[in-house]
């Protein structure tokens, strides 16, 4: 079987899972559902679910297909691209490991992609229609829109609810360049459809995502350029943290052009030319292929808000603290409420809602302490505050940072480029945020995570023990750093030992 027929199947596995092509709508009950969930993403597949485990009769309405973003177009697809681009760039520095040159490093795209609809597919079946009937869950296809404050329609179909979740999610923002519909581009909806991979490639946004992409498909061999508007690279991240990616990306070939706009695309030739101008210089760019990573609008076109008396704006439905909107039977959870758009906080977004909607508890949304990463390589991840956003609250605030490049697992693994940098309230060892630079930065965070939740403080991390080697040492080292500060801060003596 050749490789298009290989990826066929797995697209109509992936299919049969979350969008059957034969499937028909169950009938709706003459009662109420105690709880119908608009959007079949993360957040209201978990919330559907959760639901149902307390006994509540649940119906999910989708556009699409179930999975939402993450399994279709986002993290799933994604991270199988990133995870064999670090192979790729292994091979390519296999001589500073000391293993020999000869090893295969033709990128075999068509393969590459083949692996990522496969985990896809596979994954899927989390996701499947069948297995939420299975578990009691009605599960209905269509464009669902309220009908009015305890009412929505879908394909036909009268839902009357008692509760009701917004769950829709976000979709790509496409800047509005002139020229750039007519030439063609892709989002993150579109790239993963790719079935060759193109020689020159324009990232224009230098966000998570493009840089993510951008990465991957430059150590894949594709002579790319990531085009950012603003001044500054990943700007919402630390400038020390921002810096070592745009490195890294540079010497993986990629080219970074900051304070950097497309002001207009046309084709020639067959090829995609786009004018970019930075201040007062004008240059141009021929590509292949243009991919958009500019942000993300909520999904709510289409829901007929005003029916059921739901506020909302361009940023998305208006919620309370509770995730509850203008009408007390409405709640929203994931993309489509929240500033943090990730997945692991839909899901949690979505537990909230659970809770108070059908339990009647006061759980809060502010409560929750969101780490997030940018899966580049190496990865930057974070959790709590900046020093600058501490500063603007006049926290006082101490900094203690450990380079990778003291970390005898980081030095084994020849993955020294990063930092672990934790900030604590200045008198005390409460930790306020931090920020991890390094290829497991993802991983590591979850550390610090679980102790700002569980209000554990740096000294306790101390007193931690790690397995050696491991590249989360660093943690416990800037846990000793401050515990040593603290100590020299008392004016204790150094104790010596003899041996």
């Amino acid at each position: 079987m050749d490789d298009r027929l290989q990826q066929s199947e797995y697209e109509r596995q992936r299919l049969a899972n979350v969008r059957p092509p034969t499937w028909r709508n169950p009938r709706p009950p003459r009662e109420p559902y105690d709880l119908v969930v608009i959007g079949g993403g993360p957040a209201g597949l978990v919330a559907a679910e959760e639901a149902v485990e307390l006994g509540a009769r649940v119906a999910v309405i989708e556009r699409n297909a179930l999975g939402g973003n993450c399994l279709n177009f986002g993290c799933v697809p994604s991270k199988a691209l990133i995870r064999t681009a670090r192979v790729y760039a292994d091979v390519h520095s296999a001589a500073h490991y000391g293993a020999r040159a000869g090893i295969r490093s033709d990128v075999e795209f068509a393969a590459i992609m083949e692996r990522m609809r496969r985990i896809r597919a596979r994954i899927s079946r989390v996701d499947s229609a069948r297995r939420l009937c299975e578990r009691g869950i009605d599960v209905f296809f269509g464009d669902g829109c309220f009908a009015g404050r305890d009412r929505a329609d879908v394909a036909g179909a009268k839902l009357s609810f008692r509760r009701a979740i917004v769950a829709t999610g976000a979709r790509p923002d496409t800047p509005k360049v002139p020229g750039l519909a007519q030439a063609g581009y892709l989002t993150n909806e579109t790239v993963f459809d790719l079935g060759v991979l193109p020689k020159r490639l324009l990232v224009i946004g230098g966000g998570p995502l493009g840089c993510e992409l951008a990465q991957a498909f430059c150590r894949f061999g594709a002579r790319t350029t990531i085009a950012q508007d603003q001044p500054l690279f990943l700007p919402k991240e630390e400038r020390d943290a921002a810096q070592l990616l745009s490195e890294a990306l540079a010497r993986d070939g990629a080219e970074v052009r900051l304070n950097t706009a497309a002001v207009r695309v046309r084709v020639d030739h067959g090829e995609k030319v786009v004018d970019l101008i930075s201040d007062d210089y004008h240059s141009r760019i021929v590509v292949d292929e243009i991919l958009t990573g500019v942000g993300r609008v909520p999904n709510i076109d289409g829901l007929h808000l005003e029916a059921a008396g739901v506020a909302y704006d361009a940023s998305g439905i208006a919620t309370d603290d509770f995730l509850r909107t203008t009408n007390p039977r409405v709640y929203a959870a994931g993309d489509a409420t929240l500033a943090h758009a990730y997945t692991h906080t839909a899901d949690a977004s979505a537990r909230i809602v659970v809770r108070n909607a059908l339990l009647g508890k006061r759980a809060r949304v502010s409560a929750l302490t969101i780490p997030w990463c940018t899966y580049t390589d190496p990865e930057i991840a974070h959790v709590g505050l900046y020093v600058r956003e501490a500063r603007e609250r006049n926290i006082p605030v101490r900094t203690f940072t450990i380079p990778m490049h003291d970390v005898d697992r980081a030095i084994t693994d020849g993955e020294e480029l990063g930092f672990v940098k934790i900030h604590v309230h200045d008198h005390s060892d409460r930790i306020l945020g931090a920020t991890i630079v390094a290829r497991h930065a993802g991983e590591m965070i979850n550390e610090i995570t679980l102790a700002m939740v569980a209000n554990i403080g740096l000294a306790t991390l101390a007193r931690v023990i790690h397995a050696y080697p491991t590249q989360a040492e660093a943690i416990r080292a800037a846990a000793i750093a401050f515990e040593r500060s603290r100590a020299s801060q008392r004016g204790r003596a150094k104790r010596v030992v003899p041996w």
